[in-house]
């Protein structure tokens, strides 16, 4: 790899690392003031934590040298120790592992805002470690490391035949981390007095600065796999994916926005910024993959679905505290199914053929069952011991304090 690829690549890590302090950000303003710096440790905690698990074991752990592994040996590279010995003189292997680990941390900073205002700091780290080295790793190896999900197509249809299309996560980061988080709501519980309305952001021009955040970094995000920015735009899908990364959360925005003044009467800026995020999400998986026109229309579809996605909470009695289910598990599966249907040169539309429609299918499904069931069984297993939640009194006073020993402002009498 050159200088100008290496260039880039470390451009683009930086880039995904941002996303993650752009989500603290981002769920620090939705919740109450009381609570903001729990919420915002919960994302620096996974930072920290997933990080050196990446380094350990979770790099190795993410392929496999078989089509059915469940995950790479997590001591083939222990600590990247034989990427040393064996010498790395470009830097290419490092700083890939690097890339890959800002992916592996805002996945799991992802699902904390579904148990804001309510979890444990330390029951949140042992979670946060478990769940990335029993689902993030082995689905990261299934999608994009050789894994059976990467090889879903060949296996169904034969060799030369559609491939399972998962550019920069829809599957691994987004319908992994919203599955994990409508597991954790159910086991933590509601809120106390959770009703429509139990409370508003403290802070909108924290959401806001967030969001913009976490669209500044996705261009790493979803543009940090092509490491030739200057190549052939012929050959090359960097256009494409920097284009539809721009236009598909620009037209969510609408989408979102539109349906609030429908439903409520008033266009939000937290709608406007939930939206944004939620076309983030879906064009994920699919940035390399869509016309423009297709994006905008995907962009339209989810900004509309999520924003009223995000009402089920209220009708199935579950608790996403800041609607991670309803933004990141909905949105990753429409842009996931999305491709099945308007991908070029292989979606229905194209083809005629269901192939890329059923792959797709099947890889949503067995990551969102996988991730699931397993984030259910690891938070039961630490609430029946340990304990999960806080005491309902430091929940009603504000965890910050009960939790960290700090407060996120100096603020007196009842303004809190």
């Amino acid at each position: 790899m050159d200088s100008g690829n290496l260039a880039w690549l470390m451009t683009a890590t930086a880039l995904v690392l941002l996303m993650t302090p752009g989500v603290a950000f981002f769920y620090g303003g939705l919740v109450k003031a009381k609570s903001v710096v729990s919420m915002m440790m919960m994302s620096f905690g996974a930072l920290g934590l997933t990080a050196v698990l990446w380094v350990l074991y979770g790099s190795s752990m993410s392929a496999v040298d078989s089509t059915w592994a469940f995950a790479g040996n997590p001591f083939a590279d222990f600590g990247l120790a034989t990427t040393i010995a064996e010498g790395d003189e470009t830097g290419e292997v490092l700083i890939g592992s690097a890339f890959g680990a800002t992916f592996a941390i805002i996945t799991v900073a992802l699902i904390s805002g579904a148990i804001a205002d309510r979890a444990k700091f330390g029951a949140w780290m042992i979670f946060a470690g478990i769940w990335a080295t029993l689902v993030y790793f082995p689905v990261a190896a299934w999608v994009w490391g050789g894994g059976w999900i990467e090889e879903l197509g060949t296996i169904m249809f034969g060799e030369d035949s559609v491939s399972v299309i998962d550019y920069a996560g829809g599957t691994v980061v987004h319908i992994n981390a919203g599955a994990a988080a409508l597991a954790l709501a159910i086991v933590l519980g509601k809120r106390v007095g959770f009703q429509k309305g139990i409370q508003k952001p403290h802070n909108v021009p924290l959401v806001l600065l967030g969001a913009a955040l976490l669209w500044f970094g996705w261009f790493g995000f979803n543009g940090g796999a092509v490491f030739e920015p200057l190549g052939d735009a012929g050959n090359l899908p960097q256009g494409l994916i920097v284009i539809n990364t721009m236009v598909t959360p620009a037209a969510a925005v609408l989408g979102w926005i539109f349906v609030e003044k429908i439903k409520d009467g008033k266009p939000t800026a937290v709608g406007a910024a939930t939206g944004a995020v939620s076309g983030l999400v879906a064009i994920t998986p699919a940035c390399a993959d869509l016309d423009p026109v297709w994006a905008i229309v995907l962009g339209l579809v989810v900004g509309a679905v999520c924003a009223l996605a995000i009402e089920l909470k209220w009708k199935l009695g579950y608790d996403d505290s800041l609607d991670v289910v309803g933004v990141h598990l909905v949105g990753g599966i429409i842009g996931a199914l999305w491709l099945g249907f308007f991908a070029r040169d292989t979606g229905l539309i194209f083809t005629g053929s269901l192939e890329q429609l059923i792959v797709q299918f099947i890889a949503v499904v067995a990551a969102l069952v996988y991730a699931f069931v397993v984030a259910l069984i690891i938070g039961l297993a630490i609430e029946k011991t340990i304990g999960f939640r806080v005491k309902n009194e430091d929940e009603i006073a504000g965890v910050d304090v009960s939790v960290h020993g700090e407060e996120g402002y100096a603020l007196t009498g009842d303004d809190r």
